[in-house]
C-alpha cells in the first residue's frame, strides 16, 4: 500500500509539477548534471545547519536538495538527455547527501551516534543489495521494497519538522529508517531469490 501511494505521488509530481519547471530550466540552458550538483551543495548546507543546531534552515535546505534531486531526473527525461554518467553521478552524490545529513544530525546532538550509524549502514545496504542483485544476481532491475531514498528523505523531513515540537522526533525518524531499510533489504533478497532461480 505504501509503495503504491508513493509511486502515484511521484508520477503526479513528475507530470504536473516538475515537467513545466524542467522546461523552464532547460530554456535557461541548464543541464541535469548542473541540477544534480546544486542538489549536492544544498545537501552540504543541510549538514552544516544540522551540525550547528539550526533546524529551520536545515529543514529548508534538505527540502530544497530533495526537490533538486527530483528535478534533475525530470529535466533529463524532458529534454531526452539521460546518460549513464548522469545516472552514476546522481546516485553517488545522493549517497553523499544522505550521509552528510545523517552525520549533521548526530553532530548537532539530535540523535546518538549509534542510531545514526545503524541508519547509515541500513541505507547503504538497501543500495548495495540492489546493485548486487542487478550485477551478480542477473536481474535487470531490483527497485523493489518499502524504503528507497525518497522514502528515507521524506522520513527525515517529517522528523525534522516534528522536532520543532517534540525533541525526540528525529531519533524516532532515524529508528524508522533503520527498521524499514532492513525490511527493504530482505524484500530485495527475496525478490532476487524468486527471479534469479
Amino acid at each position: 500500500m505504501m509503495v503504491m501511494v508513493f509511486s502515484r505521488l511521484r508520477r503526479l509530481i513528475d507530470g504536473k509539477l516538475l515537467k513545466p519547471i524542467a522546461l523552464g530550466v532547460a530554456y535557461l540552458g541548464l543541464r541535469p548534471n548542473h541540477i544534480t550538483v546544486v542538489g549536492f551543495m544544498l545537501g552540504f548546507a543541510a549538514f552544516y545547519f544540522y551540525a550547528t543546531a539550526q533546524l529551520l534552515p536545515a529543514l529548508a535546505m534538505i527540502v530544497a536538495s530533495g526537490f533538486m534531486d527530483a528535478l534533475d531526473g525530470a529535466l533529463a527525461r524532458t529534454i531526452s538527455l539521460e546518460t549513464r554518467f548522469g545516472s552514476v553521478l546522481d546516485a553517488v552524490l545522493d549517497r553523499y547527501v544522505e550521509f552528510m545529513v545523517m552525520i549533521g544530525i548526530a553532530v548537532g546532538g539530535y540523535v546518538e551516534w549509534l542510531y545514526v550509524t545503524l541508519a547509515v549502514f541500513s541505507s547503504v545496504m538497501v543500495s548495495y543489495t540492489r546493485a548486487r542483485a542487478e550485477s551478480s544476481g542477473g536481474l535487470r532491475s531490483c527497485a523493489v521494497g518499502l524504503f528507497e531514498r525518497q522514502e528515507r528523505l521524506i522520513t527525515v523531513i517529517i522528523g525534522t519538522l516534528a522536532s520543532l515540537f517534540y525533541s525526540q522526533a528525529l531519533k524516532i525518524a532515524v529508528i524508522v529508517i533503520t527498521i524499514f531499510s532492513q525490511i527493504t533489504v530482505v524484500q530485495r533478497l527475496y525478490y532476487t531469490w524468486r527471479h534469479a532461480k
